[in-house]
């Protein structure tokens, strides 16, 4: 268990009194590097500028609402579907956390749950690998069914 705090997370790294969420969220790995540092910086510029004003802070928090619960919810709409659903969630909340603390604590807990379900799955021998995806194939197909019958 602390090999993986210290390689996964590197849990072990951080400094006393530290924020966790904070942390995780601007730790090397996660900071974009290349077009991704310029989407970004573009947005931070775009960011700044509108909350220059009373009002502009006012437009950028309800825009930021209205495409983070959008995205949320189209992303709920999608998980019965094959799809990126959960992707789509997961970015949904990322709109979110540039501008709430609590989107932001939600979306690093997601994040940490996520990678230790990948790496629980990881360790189990074959035939349980393969049980978690028969029942997650059973779980899409009865979730499609239920959609299907009660939009008849």
């Amino acid at each position: 268990m602390r090999r993986w705090l210290t390689e996964r997370s590197g849990f072990a790294q951080l400094p006393l009194g530290g924020d966790f969420y904070a942390w995780t969220m601007t730790s090397a790995d996660t900071k974009p590097t290349g077009a991704g540092r310029r989407v970004v910086d573009k947005f931070q510029g775009a960011s700044d500028k509108a909350k220059s004003t009373r009002t502009g802070q006012l437009v950028w928090r309800t825009a930021i609402i209205i495409v983070g619960v959008a995205l949320i919810a189209l992303g709920i709409v999608l998980l019965p579907l094959p799809g990126p659903g959960w992707l789509i969630i997961f970015g949904g909340l990322g709109v979110l956390a540039t501008e709430f603390d609590w989107a932001k604590r939600l979306l690093g807990f997601a994040r940490e749950q996520v990678g230790r379900w990948t790496d629980w799955v990881k360790r189990q021998s074959r035939p349980v690998q393969a049980l978690v995806g028969i029942l997650g194939l059973v779980f899409l197909v009865g979730v499609a069914f239920g959609a299907w019958s009660l939009s008849r």
